[in-house]
C-alpha cells in the first residue's frame, strides 16, 4: 500500500513542476552561499594557522566547499528535469535516470546533514588544537631572529590586540615562559643573573606580559611588568585591583569567535538541508505522478503520486533483501572464480 498518496491532474502536475523548478534555483543560490561560507572559514583558519597544532581543522571548511559545489550542480540538473517534465517528449529521455537521481539526492542529503552536524561539533576539535598551537606560539615569541619563527611575535601581538586576550588560558601563562630574547638581556646585570640562576632550566622568567596584553580603555598607564609586586607600583594591589591588561585567555576568545561562526554556518546548512529534503519529496511526487498516468497518450489524464510505493517496513525489507542478494551474487562470483582457478591448476598438473 502506497504511503501519502495524492491525486494529480494536469494543472496540479504543472504547478508542482514549476514550483520545483523555482525551488531548485533557490537551492543553487544556497549552494553558492555554502561554498562561499566554506571558503571564508578556510581563509579565517589560514590567517591563524600558525596558532593551530595541525591541519585537521580544515576538514570542515573543505567539506563545505565540496558540498556547496554539489548542491549547485545537482539542483541545476534537478531544475532541468522539472522544466522538461512539462513536455512529455523531452521528459521521456529523463525517465530512466529519475530513480537513480532520487537515490543520489537521498544520499547527498545525508551527507549534507552530517556536514551540518560537523559544524556544530567542530568546537571540540578546535579546543585541543588551539591549546597546543598557542602554547607553541608563545614559546617561539622571543625567536625574532630565527628563520621560520620570526613572524610569531607579530602574529601573537596582533592576535591579542584584535581579540582582546592575553596568553593561552590567561595572562599568567606568560609568567611560565621566557618571552624576551637573550639578545635584549643585559647579562652583566645582577637582576638578570639572579633570575636565570633561580630557574632550573636557566630561563629568564618574570611576572610580566607583552605590551599587546594592555587594555587601552584602562584610565591607569599600563602595568605590564612586576604584576604581582605591589610595592613596585604606587597605590596598587594585584589581589583586589582590576588589572589594566586583558584577563581573558586567547584560546577562549578564539573558540568563541570560531564557535559562533560555525554555529551560524551550521544553521545555514541545516536550512539548505531542509530545502533539499522538500525538493527531493516534490521530485518523488512528480516522478510517481507522471509514471502512473491513467492514459500515457493523454497528458491531461489524472494520476496518483506517492512518497513510498510500499509501507516503511516493506520498503526496508525489500532494501535489505536487495543488499543480501547483491552479497550472494558477489560470493557466487568469487566461488566460481576460485573453482575455475583450481580447475585450471589441475589441468596444468
Amino acid at each position: 500500500m502506497a504511503i501519502m498518496k495524492v491525486k494529480f491532474d494536469q494543472r496540479k502536475r504543472v504547478k508542482l513542476a514549476q514550483g520545483l523548478w523555482l525551488m531548485n534555483w533557490f537551492s543553487v543560490m544556497a549552494g553558492v552561499l555554502v561554498f562561499s561560507m566554506g571558503l571564508f572559514f578556510k581563509v579565517e583558519l589560514r590567517k591563524r594557522s600558525e596558532m593551530m597544532d595541525d591541519s585537521e581543522s580544515h576538514f570542515v571548511p573543505n567539506s563545505l566547499i565540496v558540498v556547496g559545489i554539489l548542491v549547485s550542480a545537482t539542483n541545476v540538473l534537478g531544475g532541468k528535469i522539472c522544466y522538461d517534465s512539462l513536455d512529455p517528449a523531452k521528459f521521456s529521455k529523463w525517465k530512466a535516470f529519475l530513480k537513480l537521481s532520487l537515490a543520489v539526492c537521498f544520499f547527498f542529503n545525508m551527507v549534507l546533514f552530517v556536514t551540518a552536524m560537523m559544524c556544530f561539533t567542530m568546537r571540540l576539535a578546535l579546543e585541543s588544537t588551539l591549546a597546543q598551537g598557542l602554547k607553541n606560539g608563545m614559546k617561539y615569541y622571543k625567536d625574532t631572529d630565527t628563520p621560520g619563527r620570526c613572524y610569531m611575535k607579530k602574529s601573537l601581538d596582533m592576535l591579542q590586540i584584535e581579540f582582546r586576550c592575553c596568553g593561552n588560558n590567561n595572562y599568567k601563562d606568560w609568567f611560565e615562559i621566557q618571552w624576551i630574547s637573550n639578545r635584549y638581556l643585559d647579562f652583566s646585570s645582577k637582576e638578570v643573573k639572579d633570575r636565570i640562576l633561580s630557574n632550573v632550566d636557566g630561563k629568564y622568567l618574570m611576572d610580566g606580559v607583552p605590551f599587546s596584553c594592555c587594555n587601552p580603555s584602562s584610565p591607569r598607564p599600563c602595568i605590564q611588568h612586576q604584576l604581582t609586586n605591589n610595592s613596585a607600583h604606587y597605590s596598587y594591589d594585584h589581589h583586589t585591583e582590576e588589572l589594566n591588561i586583558w584577563t581573558r585567555g586567547c584560546r577562549d576568545a578564539l573558540l568563541s569567535y570560531y564557535g559562533g561562526l560555525m554555529n551560524s554556518i551550521g544553521s545555514m546548512v541545516l536550512l539548505v538541508w531542509l530545502l533539499e529534503m522538500v525538493v527531493m519529496v516534490g521530485l518523488r511526487y512528480l516522478h510517481t505522478s507522471l509514471e502512473s498516468l491513467s492514459n500515457p497518450e493523454d497528458p491531461e489524464s489524472e494520476s496518483e503520486g506517492w512518497l513510498l510505493e510500499k509501507s516503511v517496513k516493506e520498503t526496508l525489507s525489500s532494501f535489505m533483501e536487495s543488499i543480501k542478494a547483491l552479497g550472494k551474487t558477489n560470493q557466487v562470483d568469487a566461488e566460481g572464480g576460485a573453482g575455475e582457478g583450481a580447475q585450471a591448476v589441475a589441468t596444468v598438473s
